[in-house]
């Protein structure tokens, strides 16, 4: 593998986001960074679940999701004490960047890494995350606790580098302060606003001195430098930030309305420093972990929840590279904060670890490239420069930095009940573990951990709204409703989330009009929540209502500009509606928010294929079974594309052939017992638009004048099923009795029709051509146990899944059925016409109930 780069700058801006970026660039206030966007690429970058800074920088620094770094809170229990910590750096459980780098000899500087306390004895230098916290007052000793500095021999300098608040002057506040007289002289007692600034000012440029220090004066080949003060300063003061919100006093907007404003220009000095230092053929690349909202969707108050701050987070940070072989004025999309690390090793040369969770950006590069890979460097031996397992951190440091933490409102004040302090944060750890493998689709994984918690703590409600959700993920349908009901009589607070979460599961459930009701009734109070508006759009897609699906997911838009989730709902109802334009806008903006997305690449390409880009929506069906290979419609697409449109038979041949062979197809079934309603819902299948696998050997006749919709071999099923790879994504009619013949090769969507057993005996009766009051119940009851026995065989069946209909709700609601019929085969059926396939004159055999 070939190294890229001469020298690596990396610069960490917490928090930072275009939105406030962007205005002060144009205005030509952050010429540094200007320079950088117009001489390199630029994008978003998505944050991961929880926005929390030491899990999120750590996954930066390692390229690995928080359940393989270990790194899950801002505070972690003393191994020997009873109290609690700041997290340290010997809980990273994996390498970072700097230790594989470090064995490959390399020498990295870091400085001010979250977490990096006690520094690590890297070859180079690191300089804490708690270097820059002062523990006392102007004029008294400031000593340096032990593991602040690696190596130890420069203490000495890295101390002289500290600027203590109490050195600023009126000349330095005034710029972020510009109103500091009035200030002194009006504001009250409570306002430590103009000492929050001093102590962001002081700590920002100390970890600045100490990085510009190590860059004049050490070898390095990695410069990596982490600044939190953007992050601290929105916390304290983007409530003063410009538009002013309801409820902030004027006088206080008109003191600190521009110190957010300030901070970033100060920042913008600081990289133009560091830029210089670096010089023209260092690569440099630019990050925060997260946004941070600055508009509209400012939250006006935050819950009691020691995580309640990262609701003021944004989900997309920023990125920004350049340097040799690096493109130019060009962006970036679909990065994460886990391609941080696997990026800087491709820069290097050095293969990425197939164990971590990010990938190369490759798109940054003005040549095409192949990274290498390796099983995982946690295997490869050599001096890491880690530390070892027993070091301890100095316990006065951890006091002073977890003072800040309470301060900042992350956590709680430790008081005088410890054991409980301690318990808690334990759970607050587990709830993060927990969102971390959902966040991986590990949904069996998180569950015990969250029943856990919901039992522990029942009177925080977050764990519950967890809970229920990975229960409603897992089809777990009656514990999910359980514990809804549950909430909804122990927290009076929270019943529109509850509506929302009861919406979700109904629309699982196959019911989209009893969730809209749910959605509605949410509506009246939490109208200014996009995740509403979200599930709104999701129900009217789901039975097909395009244009009221179009204004819902446009409602999520306003309220949130750069929802990825809503530009891909908006963008699917926008096909189905004919919109192909703004469909194709709709699904190009998702992908460039979250471009790991298969599902937005495959409509994508349905949608540039209606409008005639025939090349592009091969394209698009490419990206999207790269992401999952399995996507057996969109290698269907390629098929159609090379076979009719680009006629290509090689590529053609190529796409049927690995579908054929490498991917199991989904048989639909219709089922039930005879009688019960399978040729009607055959009909409703075929008037939807959906392939039929049948002879037409049985004429239509007057017990079933439109047809019955079966295939002579299906009756040969005991002895023969070789020809079940013709059902392959059509639809077939199998009687109950005939289920468990079915072959496990291929995986089934069986739609399971039920009637009542007294009305299926009088249409057996009449078909027949027997007496309706001569009824067999020893037959009924024969029938009964055999429909039992079936659905016990299918529920054991992991390749099964079953939709079970009711004959006579599909009569008296003929389009709330299709919409569940197309939502559990997951297809694009006309359910307008399989509505109107509904022949309710046909329901002649009624039970007396019925009737």
């Amino acid at each position: 593998m070939e190294k890229k780069v001469k020298k690596l700058l990396i610069v960490g801006w917490d928090a930072a986001d275009w939105k406030i970026i962007n205005p002060l660039m144009d205005a030509g206030l952050m010429p540094a960074l200007e320079q950088l966007v117009n001489n390199g690429v630029i994008g978003n970058i998505a944050t991961l679940d929880p926005p929390l800074s030491p899990m999120l920088w750590t996954s930066i620094a390692t390229g690995k999701t928080a359940d393989k770094h270990g790194i899950l809170n801002f505070v972690e229990p003393h191994p020997e004490k009873a109290e609690v910590r700041p997290v340290t750096s010997t809980s990273r459980k994996v390498k970072a960047f700097w230790n594989i780098l470090n064995q490959n000899g390399y020498k990295c500087n870091v400085v001010g890494w979250w977490p990096s306390n006690p520094a690590e004895p890297i070859n180079g230098a690191m300089v804490s995350n708690l270097y820059q916290k002062c523990t006392t007052k102007f004029g008294e000793p400031w000593p340096m606790s032990p593991g602040t500095i690696h190596p130890p021999s420069l203490n000495e300098i890295m101390a002289d580098m500290r600027i203590h608040a109490g050195e600023l002057t009126q000349a330095h506040l005034l710029p972020f302060l510009p109103e500091l007289q009035t200030i002194a002289s009006e504001r009250t007692k409570d306002d430590h606003m103009v000492e929050n600034v001093m102590g962001l000012l002081s700590e920002c440029s100390t970890i600045h001195n100490a990085a510009t220090w190590l860059m004049e004066n050490t070898e390095w080949d990695v410069m990596a430098v982490y600044y939190d003060a953007i992050d601290v300063c929105c916390h304290h003061f983007m409530k003063y930030h410009p538009p002013q919100m309801p409820g902030i006093p004027d006088n206080y907007f008109k003191w600190y309305n521009g110190v957010v404003s300030s901070m970033y220009r100060y920042h913008d000095m600081m990289l133009e420093r560091l830029l210089k230092l670096a010089g023209e053929d260092t690569t440099v690349m630019l990050l925060s972990d997260h946004g941070f909202h600055s508009d509209h969707l400012r939250p006006k108050t935050l819950p009691k929840e020691p995580d309640a701050p990262a609701l003021e987070h944004r989900s997309f940070g920023i990125l920004a590279m350049k340097g040799p072989g690096i493109k130019k004025d060009d962006r970036v999309y679909g990065a994460t904060l886990l391609d941080i690390t696997p990026t800087i090793l491709d820069l290097f040369g050095l293969p990425v670890g197939q164990d971590m969770d990010g990938k190369v950006l490759a798109s940054v590069y003005e040549k095409e490239i192949k990274p290498g890979f390796i099983e995982s460097w946690e295997h490869v031996d050599g001096e890491t420069g880690m530390h070892p397992e027993e070091l301890q951190e100095d316990p006065i440091a951890a006091q002073e930095a977890l003072k800040q933490l309470v301060e900042l409102g992350y956590i709680e004040s430790p008081g005088a009940d410890k054991e409980e302090y301690i318990r808690q944060a334990i759970g607050i750890s587990n709830f993060n573990l927990a969102r971390v493998l959902i966040n991986k689709r590990k949904f069996e994984e998180a569950l015990p951990i969250l029943e856990k918690l919901y039992r522990e703590f029942p009177k925080t409600p977050r764990y519950g709204f967890r809970y229920a959700s990975v229960l409603h993920k897992l089809r777990k349908m009656e514990e999910c409703r359980h514990v809804i009901n549950s909430m909804r009589v122990n927290d009076k607070r929270d019943q529109p989330q509850l509506d929302l979460l009861e919406a979700s599961l109904l629309l699982s459930e196959k019911k989209p009009y009893k969730a809209l009701d749910h959605l509605l009734k949410a509506e009246k109070t939490i109208s200014h929540m996009p995740s509403l508006y979200l599930q709104l759009g999701s129900v009217y897609n789901s039975i097909s209502n395009w244009e009221d699906a179009i204004r819902a997911y446009t409602k999520a838009l306003e309220l949130d500009h750069e929802n990825a989730a809503a530009f891909s709902g908006r963008g699917i109802a926008c096909l189905h509606a004919n919109k192909y334009e703004e469909a194709i806008e709709d699904l190009l903006d998702s992908t460039g928010l979250v471009f790991h997305n298969p599902h937005a690449h495959y409509f994508l390409g349905e949608a540039l294929y209606k409008y005639g880009e025939f090349e592009k929506s091969a394209e698009a069906f490419k990206v999207c079974i790269s992401m999952e290979p399995g996507y057996r419609r969109a290698y269907a697409w390629l098929v159609k594309i090379y076979s009719e449109k680009i006629v290509d038979a090689e590529q053609a041949k190529k796409y049927k052939e690995f579908m054929e062979q490498h991917i199991k197809g989904t048989v639909t079934i219709v089922s039930g017992l005879p009688r019960s309603g399978t040729s009607m819902m055959m009909q409703m299948l075929a008037a939807g638009g959906m392939e039929i696998l049948t002879d037409s050997k049985r004429e239509k006749d007057n017990n079933n004048p439109k047809g019955y919709y079966e295939y002579d071999p299906v009756k040969r099923m005991a002895t023969d099923t070789s020809w079940i790879a013709e059902a392959n994504g059509k639809a077939l009619k199998v009687v109950t009795q005939l289920l468990h013949f079915l072959p496990p090769k291929f995986r089934y969507k069986i739609i399971y029709m039920k009637r009542d057993m007294g009305e299926i005996m009088k249409s057996q009766q009449v078909m027949l051509g027997k007496p309706t009051n001569e009824l067999n119940l020893t037959i009924a009851q024969v029938f009964e146990k055999q429909a039992e026995k079936a659905h016990t065989w299918l529920n054991a069946q992991p390749h099964i899944e079953v939709l079970c209909v009711d004959y006579a709700e599909t009569i008296g609601s003929a389009a709330e059925t299709s919409s569940k019929i197309a939502a559990f085969l997951d297809l694009d059926l006309d359910q307008e016409a399989m509505a109107k396939a509904v022949d309710g004159s046909l329901y002649r055999n009624k039970s007396k109930v019925s009737s």
